[in-house]
């Protein structure tokens, strides 16, 4: 059976699912066709159920609950590793809310908790990841919400951090932020998800075994080609969660769904977010 499975180009999915999509684990009678997209991409494809399994911003999976559900495996939680808004020397948080916000989308995570933060939607304009810090640094917009490995390249731009989002969220809740998981759609069934999440966890594995095997697909697929940045990101990205949310994880993403419908941005999922 053929999956369609999309997932990001950067360092941390790469490296995890690395294993699986170049056949250097045995997958049974499943193959799989890889679609590698920005994950704002991702996020509007899931509307065309265009995706047998797909990475999947955690905001934007209250959307879409009726045709998908989350694996434990594959996600992106942690702690220190939310998104930033960064704007040029000089610029003050407390004018952010009278501003346009660059963000990497309307349906990602970013959004929500900047959303959160702020208390209602923000005003904002949607483009690429990798466009905003340029567009920043230009003035084409005062703030910019980035995500990836932006967090450690902003100074490269002459930008600087005004608020750590994850931080931010850590210290309201005590949870880790659950930044991304891995969808699949719920016509699929049981078994056929805990197969996958079996694959996502063997690939996982076989990258923290194999590191450099997987060296060269990581880094021709990465937005940022330098090998430090590439590094710290999977090291920042890459922990116990991406192996299973287990129960902490959960009750982030719960969390995290509960705080955006009690906001008003999107009704309360009445449908189990979890496939197994």
């Amino acid at each position: 059976m053929e999956i369609s499975f999309g997932y990001s180009p950067c360092p941390n999915d790469t490296f995890i699912f690395g294993a699986l999509a170049n056949s250097m684990i045995d997958t049974g009678d499943l193959t799989f066709s890889i679609c590698l997209e920005d994950v704002e991409t991702l996020n509007q494809l899931c509307a065309e159920k265009s995706l047998d399994v797909t990475k999947i911003s955690i905001a934007a999976l209250a959307h879409f609950l009726d045709d998908y559900a989350l694996l434990p495996g594959g996600g992106a939680l942690g702690r220190g590793c939310g998104p930033l808004v960064v704007a040029s020397p000089g610029a003050r948080l407390e004018d952010m809310a009278q501003s346009v916000i660059a963000v990497p989308g309307t349906l990602t995570t970013a959004h929500l908790l900047l959303s959160l933060f702020l208390g209602h939607g923000p005003s904002v304009i949607p483009m690429p990841f990798e466009t905003i810090m340029p567009a920043v640094e230009r003035g084409d917009c005062s703030y910019g919400l980035i995500i990836h490995e932006g967090r450690f390249t902003y100074e490269n731009y002459g930008l600087t951090c005004l608020l750590d989002l994850g931080e931010w969220w850590e210290q309201k809740t005590g949870l880790p932020i659950p930044l991304g998981g891995i969808a699949i759609r719920r016509d699929l069934g049981k078994n056929r998800a805990q197969d996958v999440n079996a694959l996502i966890r063997q690939s996982l594995a076989f990258a923290r075994k194999n590191p450099s095997v997987l060296q060269e697909y990581i880094r021709t697929n990465a937005q940022e080609m330098d090998q430090q940045v590439i590094q710290e990101h999977i090291r920042l990205y890459v922990n116990d969660f991406s192996m299973d949310h287990g129960p902490e994880g959960r009750h982030a993403i719960k969390r995290l769904l509960q705080e955006g419908a009690a906001t008003g941005l999107f009704p309360l999922p009445t449908a189990d977010i979890f496939a197994f």
